[in-house]
């Protein structure tokens, strides 16, 4: 692992951790050369994984592009990165599960969609607002009237 500060290639590993529910390594190394510590993950890769776009394009599946999309999502939402990571974790593991060498963005969407409703509903609409591309604010009403409704068979007044 060539290091960040002096591009060496000669550090030692000084701690390692499991994070993400066990489905990442977090790595401390320490320099050799320059003496300064760095820190590498280590993830399982989602093997050769592609995504239908809407427009009949496929590209590689991305984590970092679906983590920036629940990151605007959650933003200023009591949502922690462990939480989006493990969000994401879990859908890789379900297209790991799932087998296939394609998945569509409509199949993505919705299966964060219902990992964010569990976890919290303002990031659910913020992603499903982006994700179903609504143009009104009868989209939102629409969207919100089945989660308010399931609200007041919970609490009745």
């Amino acid at each position: 692992m060539k290091c960040p500060f002096c591009r060496d290639d000669n550090d030692r590993v000084t701690n390692t951790r499991s994070s993400d529910e066990g489905f990442v390594v977090r790595r401390r190394r320490l320099c050799l050369s320059c003496h300064k510590r760095f820190t590498t993950y280590e993830r399982i890769e989602v093997t050769n994984v592609r995504v239908v776009k809407r427009d009949g394009t496929r590209v590689p599946f991305d984590r970092n592009k679906l983590r920036e999309g629940l990151e605007r999502a959650c933003w200023k939402r009591p949502v922690s990165e462990a939480q989006i990571s493990a969000v994401i974790a879990e859908l890789e593991t379900i297209i790991e599960n799932d087998g296939e060498t394609e998945v569509d963005t409509n199949y993505i969407g919705e299966k964060i969609m219902a990992l964010l409703k569990n976890l919290d509903d303002v990031a659910y609409v913020r992603f499903a607002s982006v994700y179903r591309r609504f143009k009104s604010v009868q989209d939102f009403a629409d969207e919100l009237k089945p989660m308010l409704d399931s609200r007041e068979e919970t609490h009745p007044e």
